[in-house]
């Protein structure tokens, strides 16, 4: 009988010790992760505050899923509810253009193709030439479903702040305007950015300004004259590329232009595209950036700041924020903007786009960006 107790007293035990230390292993994880719940917009205020509060936020699996290749392009469109017809007439006789510069993440770029395509728009995606064989292969795939929608002519292997990134923008632009799609603005965009406003609203917007350009920008800074004062050069190697600043100077800039510095991301209508691939001026200017630090950021505003030329905007109502920092609980480099993507009332903001968005670090972002989006959309 004594021996018959012990054994049910030590199964007990083992019982209870397996139970504490699976929970102590699991505690960390079950502490920290919040449940959400994609069907309702609470969604948004949840993952802020997860966000802000350092947890970790599980999302239904098959919510964080994209499904082209499962599909053919038909039922892949009608999977996804595409918008198949301008969606009214305001938006059908105002066709916009827009580049997409892309390197990495392909479900995330698919996320940010559903949620600004129209089948009155065209679109150019540029791959950067380091980007693997399978992403290239993935990204042409996906555009023959479009008709609207082409890889760039040439690609570029980009360096970050050098001409390459500029010239990937002026390939585009250069098929774009081949097209047999009258558009009347151009937007560029990277492969993270989000929208934060639906066409038609963006449409309303860019009518509005009458013709101007909103290439935001102003006298660059001391601290930022150095990008164009002396000579600099894009290092290319097999393993990592860099911008090498010498100590060179830089001849004056031609055309006696006053160099202005501002945002790589603009909205500029089609006459003023044409001027930047056709004009002495912008040609030579262009050839001028070659050997300097970041020429995107300077090269469209200075064009749009040469008097007499163009009545530029000089806010930024439309363009995606950025201001970059360093943040070890996601993960390195982050758009300081990217929370505020997922706020309600970010949707009643002038803003077009949440910059630099990643899907790998804050997956339910895109998720839940693109179901609002959609729904602004549509109603």
């Amino acid at each position: 009988m004594s021996a018959w107790i012990f054994c049910c007293f030590a199964a007990l035990v083992l019982i209870t010790s397996v139970t504490v230390v699976f929970y102590s292993i699991n505690l960390p994880e079950q502490k920290y992760v919040q449940k959400l719940n994609l069907s309702v917009s609470s969604v948004l205020a949840e993952a802020c505050d997860a966000l802000i509060e350092d947890k970790a936020i599980f999302v239904r699996e098959n919510a964080l899923k994209t499904s082209f290749g499962r599909f053919s392009c038909t039922k892949y469109i009608i999977q996804n509810h595409y918008i198949t017809s301008p969606l009214s007439e305001e938006e059908a006789a105002f066709p916009l253009a827009y580049i997409m510069t892309l390197h990495k993440e392909f479900d995330t770029f698919e996320r940010l193709f559903r949620s600004i395509y129209m089948p009155q728009n065209v679109y150019c995606i540029h791959v950067d030439r380091k980007a693997s064989a399978k992403f290239k292969q993935d990204v042409e795939n996906f555009l023959n479903c479009f008709p609207n929608a082409f890889l760039a002519s040439k690609m570029e292997l980009v360096v970050y702040a050098g001409i390459s990134r500029l010239q990937a923008d002026l390939n585009c632009m250069k098929d774009l305007l081949e097209s047999r799609v009258q558009w009347k603005y151009l937007l560029n965009l990277c492969g993270q950015d989000f929208p934060l406003k639906t066409n038609k609203e963006i449409v309303q917007y860019l009518k509005r300004l009458k013709g101007k350009n909103i290439t935001p920008g102003g006298l660059p800074p001391a601290h930022i004259k150095r990008r164009t004062k002396y000579i600099h050069r894009e290092q290319i190697y097999s393993f990592f590329s860099f911008m090498l600043w010498t100590f060179v100077r830089k001849e004056p800039p031609p055309h006696n232009v006053i160099i202005y510095v501002g945002s790589a991301y603009i909205a500029i209508t089609r006459e003023f595209t044409e001027f930047v691939l056709r004009d002495q001026r912008a040609i030579d200017l262009l050839a001028w950036s070659k050997d300097t630090y970041s020429p995107d950021e300077h090269f469209w505003v200075t064009l749009n700041s040469i008097p007499g030329m163009y009545d530029s905007s000089s806010t930024n109502p439309l363009l995606p924020e950025m201001h970059w920092t360093v943040d070890s609980r996601h993960r390195g480099l982050w758009g300081g903007n990217c929370p505020l993507l997922i706020l309600p009332p970010l949707f009643s903001k002038e803003k077009k786009a949440g910059n630099a968005f990643f899907a790998v670090s804050l997956p339910q972002a895109g998720q839940t960006g693109t179901v609002l989006h959609a729904e602004r959309g549509i109603d």
